[in-house]
């Protein structure tokens, strides 16, 4: 909101999903009062999926302000903004799933010099998009929802901006919202980064020798490397001293880390267990791949079968 005041930009468009459920009168209210400080932009939205207007939905009566130009149908709709010879069109959900492909005939009317389409949607059960149809449909630029992560669909032509704040442990990587210019000498759009944290998963490379006080330094230094603010998941990778257990609790206390993953397998001493298994089945197995080289499946298959067959002979 304040960029758009601070730039004096024309057109703030929401393709969707405004909300994560469907809004509450005060909820909409709140909202509302934040369009109106905005002195110079324009506020385009459509209603996706997630906040679709069941019968008794509060968008069906709300009166937003009069800067603010909700398209509400369930079909194909536009607002005309002369001044800036532009047109936006787009449609809202009325129900949760919808499996046509509805933008497949959406062609630009040509009524306006630049023409907008909102459009949420692009998987089987939300209005599938495809990028071939995209690029016949006339419009000099195609705002995208519905998918959480930002990416370009038709380079500068139709793009996801993904959603502001990451809202789900996988929404990975870098959020933020798309700037976009549109002239006489074509159209040009810039992703801008702005979220206050970001979900990061990494991978913690697991050597043998690696106790559990040196894994929890790896991850509070690489906490203190990426951010606090951010929130972590660690996956464990690699072949561990067989005498090591990590408490994967305590490695949750240096930050936000929301799980850890332990994916390690344990590290043996193969000659000195075949010199003691030499004709039984433990040592048939390590003798038939024993000599297959580190990173291979047959040496993961060999770690693997071995602590199977040690934890069976234990018990």
């Amino acid at each position: 909101m304040n960029i758009c005041e601070w730039e004096e930009i024309d057109l703030l468009l929401i393709a969707g999903d405004l909300f994560h459920r469907q809004p509450l009168m005060r909820e909409l209210k709140e909202v509302n009062f934040l369009f109106s400080k905005l002195s110079k932009t324009r506020v385009v939205f459509i209603v996706g999926n997630h906040d679709y207007l069941k019968p008794d939905s509060y968008y069906h009566t709300f009166q937003w302000n009069e800067n603010v130009y909700p398209l509400l149908n369930g079909h194909m709709g536009g607002i005309e903004f002369p001044d800036l010879q532009t047109n936006v069109y787009g449609l809202s959900y009325h129900q949760r799933e919808i499996t046509e492909g509805l933008y497949d005939r959406m062609f630009a009317p040509k009524k306006q010099k630049y023409e907008i389409l909102l459009a949420h949607g692009g998987d089987e059960k939300h209005i599938p998009v495809k990028k071939e149809v995209l690029e016949t449909l006339g419009y000099d630029y195609i705002a995208l929802g519905h998918i959480h992560k930002p990416q370009v669909l038709i380079e500068n032509k139709a793009v996801y901006a993904g959603s502001l704040e990451p809202t789900d442990k996988n929404d990975i990587g870098k959020h933020g919202y798309v700037r976009g210019d549109i002239t006489e000498q074509g159209v040009g759009t810039e992703f801008i980064p702005c979220a206050k944290r970001e979900y990061i998963h990494a991978v913690v490379p697991i050597e043998e020798g690696m106790t559990g006080g040196a894994l929890k330094d790896w991850i509070r230094n690489y906490i203190g490397e990426h951010g606090l603010e951010n929130m972590y998941k660690f996956i464990l990778q690699g072949f561990r001293d067989a005498d090591v257990q990590f408490d994967l609790e305590s490695a949750k206390s240096f930050g936000n880390v929301f799980e850890v993953v332990d994916e390690t397998n344990p590290s043996y001493d193969f000659e000195k267990i075949l010199e003691k298994n030499q004709g039984n089945l433990l040592g048939r197995y390590i003798e038939s791949l024993k000599d297959y080289d580190k990173g291979s499946v047959e040496y993961q298959a060999l770690h693997l079968g071995v602590q199977a067959l040690m934890e069976t002979k234990r018990g």
